[in-house]
Order: structure tokens, then sequence, then C-alpha cells
């Protein structure tokens, strides 16, 4: 969502823990550019057409579009969770904008690594929560 959002920041760190995690370099932009024709699994697929509209344009997602997902294998928790972490990062990609947080490349590498190695429940340390 953040790559939709234009959000750099969250877009750079969790490209760079996503590709920690084992996704292949390339995917994601391969993906924002043209989701048809991007090495993404043809299951998963739906589930990134239905989460680009909710953050485009959320009034216009349908029945039809949460049917398509159930269609490719889905079940409606699998749904309900997209839509929340979807939720969550459109509400992180506006906060992260509208505090004008911003970050170079390198902070980018480091903070995706901390991500890869210490998960994201890490991040309560760093806020002074752990």
């Amino acid at each position: 969502m953040s790559g939709i959002n234009a959000c750099a920041y969250c877009h750079g760190v969790h490209t760079v823990t996503a590709e920690a995690f084992g996704l292949p370099e390339g995917v994601v932009a391969a993906a924002l550019a043209d989701l048809d024709t991007a090495p993404v699994d043809e299951r998963l697929k739906p589930v990134l057409r239905y989460l680009g509209k909710l953050t485009r344009t959320p009034a216009q997602v349908t029945e039809a579009d949460a049917e398509a997902v159930l269609a490719a294998g889905w079940d409606e928790k699998a749904l309900h969770d997209a839509v929340l972490v979807c939720a969550m990062f459109n509400f992180m990609n506006r906060m992260v904008e509208g505090l004008g947080i911003r970050a170079d490349a390198t902070y980018a590498l480091e903070s995706g690594k901390r991500l890869h190695d210490g998960g994201y429940a890490g991040l309560a340390t760093l806020l002074g929560a752990g």
C-alpha cells in the first residue's frame, strides 16, 4: 500500500524487509507497475487487486471484488486480515506523510534489516513500550 500511496519512507523500508525475507528484488516494483504481468503468485493477485482498489478508491470496492478473492481460494478470515493490514498501512502512510517523516536509502536498509531480524514487535522497544 505504501507504494500506491507514494509514501517513500514506508515503501523503502518495507521493500527492503520483504527482500530480506526472500522476495526477489524487483517484484514489488513490478507489481506496482503492472500486477497482471508481475512475477506474483496468481492466487495472490486478486488480493492485491482488492487492496489496491481499497487504497485508491475505497468507496468503489464491491462485493464482486471480495468474491474474486474468495474464488482464488482465500477464506473470509484471510480477506478480513488483509483489509486490516491494508487499513493499518494506509493509516501509517498518512501519519508519516502528514508529519513529514523522511529518511534516506541507508536508513531503509538498516530498518529493513532490523524488521527482518527482530520482527515488527521489536518496534515496541524502540517506542519505549517494551
